[in-house]
């Protein structure tokens, strides 16, 4: 039940205000003692022309026998509720129950098409660290939206097109061996990459080869664009190996390449409505009135660069999936870039650039340096994975050397440690990478998250009990009545989390909700103690419901849970 839609609906009456703009100024009190939801009563001292706190005595009166609230009262110039705790209980639990795994799930983006583009790594470099913030940003972004019944489009725009493949094969012709490059492609083609530049320092000469080689890729000849798809595909089978780890997966990897054909359209676009001005030879589009530097459309050598290409991929990406929202998970350095092609793009006439939306992130920061890789100042993100797995498994043999299954939970909880970390604060925030505090299982962490689901999951394992039909008049305590609120919160969080493209509003609430489940565990005995038969019932249904919402919300994370640690 919709608590605030209730109470509004009794006061529209009363109040001469709208169900909308009375459910906008509820509150929920800061302390549990001020009840479960206040509605401040200054908002119509005014039209009303009486003190708040006699408006509030004379709304209490519009609650008196109300079964919804066990009382209402009026404090001061609020009217606070206090919802009848067995009801709510009740109604909540039954929801979970029957949701079969989907609580809070909506079918609001039903007909909606929501375009995620995330990571994006280039070709035959590595896959580092840096990289895994817009992978988990954007993977938890498409889960969501999917939870919320839109149709997701997950987008990888690889770095696959640019002069540096001019030299990377030119280094091949020199140095490469494709022997060597298959049993470890990323790390070879670094190495013959890095000695390119290394030896162009010394022959100048190869900087003019590497260039020719990319105008040969660029006129598509044959030998060049081989070579050129042949480490697109070894870059594309590393990079898939290390996202099967993430459990990340991607619906297409058009990369830049794919648009090479498509921007000349953008400049006849752009040129046809009078919008390129000629500025230092180059051709742009003048942005003053946005108070925006001007986006380059030409460079002065009639050459595209990164913004006609961006415009290119939009007026596709329109085409092809008619989206509704084209979020682009790129990193806060390309906050101007990427206002200056929806602008141009809003400018050329087409409205739904406004559908277009840049979700930045933050820094990476290492402040020990202690990262045990062996590419020196290059941090790859499969060693920073392997040696999370590796650091959760000693932990595991430590403490139960018995657990059959280790190395798969240690696996799950490794890699869920790392995802945590990257979505455990507001995405524009630098991460500060720490081994003790995301491998910490009594703290703010993906290991204590996942303990509270195992642990809850072991109580249900081990009591061979009926509690389909609980009486949850036996469960109303403090404790068990704020485990079912937070509980109940998960659709908030979820509608945060999308309306802001934060996923850690996500986080916070699984982390709040595991506290409050612990809390409810500590203080509730279910297999110890002179525990009742109905009242244990009641309480393994609370336990059930708990572990179901944990677990849908670490999913929204795109961490795994276990179901023993």
């Amino acid at each position: 039940m919709n608590y605030k839609l209730y109470i509004a609906k009794k006061l529209e009456a009363v109040t001469g205000l709208s169900v909308g703009e009375l459910t906008k100024v509820m509150e929920i009190p800061p302390e549990p003692k001020l009840g479960d939801i206040a509605f401040p009563c200054f908002i119509l001292a005014k039209a009303l022309r009486k003190a708040p706190p006699m408006i509030a005595a004379e709304l209490c009166k519009e609650f008196e026998n109300d079964e919804e609230f066990e009382k209402v009262e009026a404090v001061g110039g609020y009217l606070n509720f206090f919802c009848n705790r067995e009801k709510f209980i009740s109604s909540v639990l039954k929801k979970v129950s029957e949701s079969d795994g989907s609580f809070a799930k909506s079918n609001e983006g039903n007909g909606k098409t929501v375009l995620v583009e995330y990571s994006s790594p280039n070709i035959a470099k590595p896959f580092h660290i840096g990289h895994l913030f817009s992978t988990a940003v954007g993977n938890s972004l498409a889960r969501i939206y999917d939870y919320l019944g839109y149709k997701v489009e997950r987008l990888n725009h690889l770095g696959d097109w640019g002069t540096q493949f001019g030299k990377l094969i030119s280094a091949y012709k020199h140095w490469g061996v494709r022997e060597i490059i298959e049993q470890d492609p990323i790390n070879e083609l670094l190495k013959i990459y890095v000695k390119f530049h290394e030896e162009a320092e010394k022959h100048p000469e190869l900087e003019d080869e590497a260039r020719e080689y990319f105008k040969a890729l660029e006129e598509g000849d044959k030998e060049t664009t081989e070579l050129w798809q042949y480490f697109r595909d070894v870059s594309l089978k590393e990079f898939k190996r290390v996202y099967d780890k993430l459990g990340v997966s991607f619906d297409s990897y058009a990369g830049e390449s794919f648009y090479g054909d498509k921007m000349q359209e953008v400049v006849d676009i752009l040129r046809d409505k009078n919008l390129l001005t000629e500025s230092d030879g180059a051709q742009v589009v003048m942005l003053d009135e946005l108070n925006v530097p001007p986006c380059i459309i030409l460079k002065s050598d009639g050459a595209t660069i990164y913004a006609t290409r961006d415009i290119a991929a939009a007026l596709y990406r329109k085409r092809t999936y008619d989206f509704d929202k084209n979020i682009y998970v790129v990193g806060i350095p390309q906050a101007l870039h990427f206002k200056q092609i929806f602008s141009v793009i809003k400018k050329a006439g087409y409205d739904w650039a406004d559908d277009c939306v840049h979700v930045g992130f933050g820094l990476v920061k290492f402040p020990d340096k202690k990262l045990s890789t062996r590419h020196g100042d290059v941090v790859f993100l499969e060693d920073v994975l392997n040696e999370s797995v590796q650091k959760t498994l000693d932990i595991i043999t430590a403490n139960s050397p018995e657990m059959e299954n280790k190395e798969e939970v240690a696996q799950k909880i490794g890699i869920g440690a790392i995802l945590y970390t990257f979505l455990k604060n507001s995405r524009e925030k630098d991460i500060v990478f720490s081994w003790d505090s995301m491998l910490d299982f009594e703290g703010e962490s993906a290991p204590y998250v996942q303990y509270s689901y195992a642990r809850g999951r072991s109580i249900l394992r081990r009591c061979d009990i009926d509690y389909s039909n609980p009486d949850f008049s036996l469960v109303t305590s403090d404790e068990e009545y704020e485990l079912v609120k937070q509980i109940n919160a998960f659709s908030t969080a979820i509608a945060d989390a999308a309306n802001k493209n934060e996923p850690f509003y996500i986080n916070r609430y699984v982390t709040n909700l595991a506290r409050c489940f612990n809390k409810f565990y500590n203080n509730h005995p279910i297999l110890k103690g002179d525990v009742d038969e109905e009242t244990k019932k009641a309480r393994l249904a609370m336990v059930d419901a708990a572990t179901q919402v944990i677990k849908s919300a670490l999913s929204l994370l795109g961490i795994e849970t276990v179901e023993s640690m």
